[in-house]
């Protein structure tokens, strides 16, 4: 279905006058004052953002307290133990934060749930663990712990010192921990509060090492860690889809630079395994697709610490071994996520009337617990709807649920009205994780769709934003390279789109990738001619080869850097037949 085209407005004259004042292209002026920037000032901060744009981490609440406690366990030698969640955004906290620590000269361990077994978050039994194998030690959480408000109480029973670090949304009851670190905390003054797990761990490392130092800054080798540091808080800053706006984007940007100059053993081994070792630039899209995936594979099959390991280790044989086996891994999942999206359609397709419904509640047996998430957002995505998807299990017939939403819905507050049907549930407003009974799935699909009541996504959300109508030929390389100048692009700060009209194929479309999953175009534009694809979108072929007279596309022009070249290419948005 194709989607409406809403050109964002802008003033000539102001375009004029800012392409001048920066020297910078028009389409570039065009882009930046399309999107809210229009004076010289406003722009050139966003394109040159500053690494000392970044806010003191003192600011972020309970932050002070915790790097106080951490330091006094280091300077005790008392065991630290870094409490993660088995998600990219965990994993990358988790070895963050070991790092700091294990520089810093502490006995520092790590550990995480095993996502099938155990589930999301801080849990009681493992408290109880590690409480017996050290009562002495210091637990500090990453990237969850904001809901637990049982295990919190637990730990503190025990006389177990627990820092709870954490992004998510929170409850009414705040646990009882003995610190509490979150950019959103209630009374919270913190200038951004759209940090991820990881980014929250880097102020905290960044805190405990301005205390190792003069109180200010850190000495020279604990700088050094910072600077690399910035490439961990990258990738799952990127994983975890936050807004790449603000200090996320300076993190990115930062950390993708550190990437390619400060990578450790575990990273490069996975940047010849996704045959990243041969960009000389990395992107944004490069963390999406090549390592976040791969990272994330060991998580969704219950080996989350096969990937902290593999960014911990100063063992390169362990980590070549380490990076091979997560890129197997990956392949398994994708094997896998591709049967149970069919097996999640074909659900529908047996129940018609849920395809009415405000939301969709799916669940199945067959469906593996640690791949629901990534398969929710593929059907949240081709339904347009918020998606609920269940792994079920037959042996005590609890079921494991990921949901994900569509055109700002609330999950978090959708899930909440009905926690009366939920054994538990956590998250935010994009993503969420639940579990509840086999036999109380009926109810909570019932009282879930009521109240998302007669939500349906609104023509807002279903349009393309379009920053500007162009000609093929104005793409040159020189063009549309600086245009990356406005990355990096993600959630909240998407690449240029564009529109082209009166374009003729210069060749029949074809598909390409496993299943013939993928699109593929030689597009002509008034002589010139350029490659277009779009992924994920295979059946497009022979809709496009049967549409008569020319097409209007809209598209997101890219540099293709292969082995030396450098290539404009279209990543393929939408498409319209002019007839």
């Amino acid at each position: 279905m194709s989607k409406t085209w809403r050109f964002l407005p802008y003033d000539v004259a102001r375009v004029r006058e800012l392409a001048a004042q920066l020297r910078i292209s028009p389409i570039l002026a065009q882009v930046l004052t399309a999107r809210g920037y229009e004076t010289a000032e406003s722009a050139r901060g966003f394109l040159d953002s500053k690494l000392t744009e970044l806010h003191d981490p003192e600011l972020l609440p309970g932050i002070s307290d915790a790097a106080d406690r951490v330091v006094a366990a280091l300077k005790s030698n008392r065991k630290i133990v870094i409490y993660g969640d088995y998600d990219v955004d965990g994993v990358t906290s988790t070895a963050l934060l070991w790092h700091c620590l294990k520089l810093a000269g502490g006995t520092v361990e790590y550990y995480l749930p095993h996502r099938l077994e155990e589930g999301y978050g801080l849990n009681c039994e493992a408290l109880e663990k590690l409480h017996a194998a050290d009562p002495q030690s210091l637990v500090v959480s990453v990237d969850c712990g904001i809901c637990s408000v049982v295990e919190a109480a637990r730990a503190r029973e025990l006389g177990l010192e627990l820092i709870i670090t954490d992004h998510h949304e929170m409850d009414a009851t705040l646990p009882d921990a003995a610190v509490l670190v979150h950019p959103r905390l209630p009374g919270s003054k913190y200038p951004f509060g759209e940090l991820c797990g990881v980014g929250v761990a880097f102020k905290l490392a960044w805190a405990v090492c301005a205390r190792l130092g003069d109180g200010k800054k850190a000495e020279p080798r604990m700088r050094e860690f910072l600077l690399a540091a910035i490439g961990l808080a990258a990738i799952g800053t990127v994983a975890d889809v936050v807004p790449l706006v603000g200090e996320n984007r300076v993190l990115v940007r930062y950390g993708l630079g550190a990437l390619r100059e400060r990578a450790s053993l575990g990273l490069r081994a996975l940047f010849g395994v996704t045959k990243l070792e041969e960009k000389k630039l990395f992107e944004a899209e490069d963390v999406g697709f090549a390592l976040a995936p791969r990272i994330n594979a060991a998580g969704r099959l219950g080996q989350a610490r096969l990937a902290v390991e593999l960014l911990t280790t100063d063992n390169a044989e362990r980590a070549q071994m380490l990076a091979s086996y997560l890129d197997e891994q990956n392949k398994t999942r994708q094997t896998v996520e591709r049967r149970m999206v069919k097996q999640a359609k074909e659900l529908v397709t047996e129940h018609p009337e849920w395809a009415t419904h405000p939301v969709l509640v799916l669940a199945h047996y067959e469906w593996h617990a640690g791949i629901i998430g990534i398969v929710a957002s593929r059907i949240a995505e081709h339904y347009q709807k918020p998606a609920v998807l269940i792994a079920l299990n037959a042996q005590d017939g609890m079921g494991q649920g990921s949901a994900r939403s569509f055109a700002g819905y609330d999950l978090h507050a959708g899930l909440a009205s009905c926690s009366r049907h939920l054994t538990k549930f956590g998250g935010h407003q994009a993503a969420a994780g639940l579990r509840i009974s086999a036999d109380r799935i009926d109810e909570f699909r019932l009282a879930f769709c009521e109240k998302a009541g007669t939500f349906t996504a609104s023509p807002r959300d279903l349009e393309l934003q379009i920053d500007a109508e162009i000609r093929l030929a104005e793409l040159t390389v020189q063009a549309v390279t600086e245009l990356e100048r406005l990355g990096p692009f993600g959630r909240s700060n998407p690449r240029p789109v564009f529109v082209s009209t009166r374009v003729e194929l210069a060749e029949p479309p074809r598909t390409m990738g496993e299943g013939d999953r993928h699109l593929s175009l030689r597009l002509r534009h008034y002589g010139k001619v350029l490659r277009a694809v779009a992924f994920g979108r295979g059946e497009w072929a022979a809709e496009i080869a049967a549409a008569p007279g020319p097409l209007s596309i809209s598209f997101a022009p890219v540099i293709n850097r292969f082995r030396g070249q450098q290539n404009v290419e279209l990543q393929l948005m939408d498409w319209k037949s002019e007839n």
